[in-house]
């Protein structure tokens, strides 16, 4: 594309200043779109990615380590609660974000939130609810907070160089990289992030369980985390479906779902069912807005209330129950139409030195072994450094032990106080740094019982000394620390399961079958493709049909509420659906039309109706060519509850008509040239394929075409001879005016 040209700005333009004439203003560059995304939009999806989205091994993303951090400055892990807001804007000096994001992020980590499994905000007022979309929380201005104990683990020794510091985002201050927790919280807490071309979905799992297993996998690289990670926990509770394929997926790739369902008790009493814990993956309000619509369609009649109970007890959904519904075979129902049980997918994707990584459990296991290990020897090192620093300055002072006053004698006699350290390192033959800390010492210690007592730790300290450098030089001795850490965390925070195990065998071993009122009922269809359902009692009341302004009924019979219906189409499709799927109705109403009932595509009408009670018997398919095709319906029977198939019959010419017959039938068809033929369709044989064009009956002469087709009935023709064939095809015959007698219906 040409760079446009621009014209010469005018001199009143070009004194208009702001409002004037604008330099460049009207050009138009080109620009490779690979260069704008390179250069504007990956560096986007990159931050989204390291410093948003995706968890690192602590188990934080940036947002939640910078105001976790924030409140360990504040003293919130031993001191009281403060409000919120007061957190909020000190966040504010890590995270260059607005308030209402910062909030929300300690919102979700909240007790009283109840999303995280091991919450780590102490919270105090109103923070809403995880499993309610409409429960809003109140402002941080009216909220408390403080963190809770098990965050002690997180901070354990962090003044302690275990891990890196970085500046913040204007250099005000510093913050740590990541958190020194002393247990996998990357696997105790679920944490779901969004990024750009990818996202993070991890599950929470029982803090004593997680403990065990990293301890049993760093005493032995191959041990079955099976045994001692059963299953996912989550912090609502629920049932999880035991699948050991799944769950073996899960810990090897990272990847995979866990099926969840809702926990429920029965109240005789009140014959209603109270739900008290759902799939972490849905809320109440979805739960309910579902099973309402359920209702409207007719799909659940054994539901009279619905109520939301929740309050400060706990979540609580309660069912009322017709008379003598089964409470087992209706939640099996609700399971399976409902999100009472639902799917939790997850995906494993962790940051890991700066890069995403979709990890296995153990695999994960193993980076926070090894990051943990980093953090142990650096803590050891940090130790190690401040006690040879002190122990080098007890060194100096046990010097001094041997002639005190030879000390005071040469600080007394020094006439210039810069000379005081040089002096006494000559006179006792210690370094600056011994010099100086003895000179520092006050008068009031100055005496042999402060200095004994001082010298006495020498001995610890070398100890203490020789110890730390055997830990760092021995790494067995470094997993023996955080295999130590691992149990007292587990036996100082864990609790029990929240969500019970259950085996997808003994649940699913007895599927839930939907039991169908089968009555008798009488069934209608029109040209204009409109459908009714009536039982005989409300036909005989009233048996008028309603129909729209030159429509007629075509198909009528009768029939049961629970057989299957076969809609042809003129596209050549069948559409197949239940008598039950249909609400009863009247004969005053229009009914159903069933192009939009069952979804044809546009502009497609119905051409015939089935009624398949048991898929016997034959379809017949009569075609303009003069064709006839013999299917047998059991060709349109499958196995699973397709609604649509394709190819019912041949689209060579355009269809005329269509019947269902058990068995042998005479049918009269008339020409366009009206000519008649009687014949028996004993005399076509069937076809097994659904689209066969069929075998020419009724021979066609140029410009004309099969015009009707209708069952014969004995007694509808005064000479039914003349228009019968015994061979195929015929011409049929022309109609006299004496062959029909008083029946016109075929005329």
């Amino acid at each position: 594309m040409a760079p446009r040209k621009t014209r010469e700005p005018k001199n009143e333009e070009k004194k208009g200043g702001i409002q004037g004439y604008i330099a460049g203003a009207g050009l138009v560059q080109e620009q490779r779109i690979t260069n704008t995304l390179e250069q504007n939009y990956m560096p986007y999806a990159m931050s989204v990615i390291m410093s948003r989205a995706l968890p690192e091994i602590d188990g934080f993303k940036p947002s939640h380590r910078k105001l976790l951090y924030t409140m360990y400055k504040m003293n919130l892990l031993s001191g009281a609660r403060t409000k919120s807001a007061n957190v909020v804007g000190a966040t504010m000096r890590l995270n260059p974000h607005g308030d209402a994001a910062i909030y929300e992020t300690m919102v979700r980590m909240s007790r009283g939130y109840e999303a995280l499994l091991h919450p780590y905000v102490d919270s105090k007022g109103n923070f809403g609810k995880a499993y309610s979309r409409d429960m809003a929380y109140a402002a941080s201005r009216y909220t408390e907070v403080k963190l809770d104990p098990l965050c002690a683990e997180l901070f354990r020794d962090i003044d302690k160089d275990t891990v890196d510091f970085v500046p913040n985002y204007d250099n005000s201050t510093t913050e740590p990289v990541l958190l020194p927790t002393t247990f996998p919280s990357i696997l105790v807490n679920a944490n779901v992030g969004i990024a750009v071309s990818m996202a993070s979905s991890i599950c929470s799992f029982n803090l004593a369980e997680v403990c065990e297993t990293a301890a049993a996998l760093i005493k032995n690289p191959e041990h079955d985390i099976m045994e001692t990670l059963k299953a996912p926990d989550f912090s609502g509770g629920g049932l999880i479906l035991y699948n050991q394929e799944e769950l073996e997926k899960i810990y090897k790739t990272g990847r995979g779902g866990v099926r969840v369902r809702c926990r429920y008790q029965y109240d005789k009493s009140n014959n209603c069912i109270e739900i008290t814990e759902i799939p972490p993956t849905t809320t109440v309000e979805a739960i309910m807005d579902k099973v309402i619509d359920l209702i409207k369609q007719g799909k659940i009649r054994e539901i009279s209330d619905m109520r939301d109970e929740t309050d400060r007890g706990g979540l609580k959904l309660t069912l009322d129950l017709k008379r003598g519904v089964d409470p087992d075979k209706l939640m099996q129902k609700l399971y399976k139409m409902t999100p009472l049980e639902d799917s939790y997918s997850c995906n494993f994707n962790i940051l890991i030195a700066g890069a995403p990584r979709v990890l296995g459990v153990r695999e994960i296991l193993e980076e926070w072994t090894a990051f943990r290990t980093e953090c142990v020897r650096r803590r050891v090192f940090y130790e190690l450094s401040k006690k040879k620093e002190k122990l080098h300055l007890l060194e100096g002072l046990a010097k001094i032990l041997l002639d005190i006053d030879k000390a005071i004698k040469i600080v007394r006699e020094t006439e210039e106080e810069t000379e005081v350290v040089p002096n006494l390192m000559i006179g006792f033959g210690i370094d600056e740094i011994q010099a100086e800390y003895v000179a520092e010492i006050r008068l009031r210690h100055l005496n042999r019982e402060y200095i004994l007592k001082r010298t006495q730790e020498i001995e610890q300290l070398n100890k203490d000394i020789s110890e730390m450098e055997g830990i760092l030089g021995d790494p067995k001795k470094v997993r023996a620390i955080i295999v130590s850490e691992l149990k007292e965390v587990a036996k100082k925070h864990g609790k029990p399961r929240r969500s019970l195990i259950v085996y997808a065998e003994e649940v699913e071993g007895t599927p839930y079958e939907e039991e169908i009122p089968d009555y008798p009922v009488n069934l209608f269809l029109t040209d204009e493709g409109y459908f009714k359902k009536i039982t005989p009692q409300s036909l005989r009341m009233s048996s008028e049909q309603k129909l729209k302004e030159g429509d007629r009924v075509a198909v009528q019979t009768e029939s049961t509420n629970n057989v299957e219906l076969l809609f042809f189409s003129d596209r050549g499709q069948v559409y197949k659906t239940f008598a039950y799927e249909f609400d009863d109705t009247k004969a005053s109403v229009l009914g159903d039309y069933i192009p939009a009932k069952l979804g044809f595509d546009e502009g497609e009408k119905v051409a015939g109706m089935v009624v398949a009670a048991d898929f016997s018997g034959y379809v017949l398919f009569f075609f303009e060519n003069g064709k006839a095709a013999k299917v047998p319906l059991a060709s349109y029977q499958t196995k699973t509850k397709r609604k649509k198939l394709a190819n019912a019959y041949s689209m060579a010419s355009p269809l005329v008509a269509l019947y269902h017959a058990q068995e042998s039938a005479e049918f009269m068809l008339i020409s366009s040239n009206t000519r008649r033929l009687l014949f028996n369709s004993a005399m076509i044989a069937p076809k097994a394929t659904r689209d066969s064009q069929g075998v020419a009956v009724m021979t066609q002469k140029k410009n004309c075409r099969l015009e009707k087709v209708a069952p014969y009935a004995e007694g509808d023709l005064a000479n039914p001879h003349r228009y019968r064939t015994k061979t195929l095809p015929a011409a049929g015959a022309l109609p006299r005016e004496e062959d029909f007698g008083e029946q016109m219906s075929l005329v």
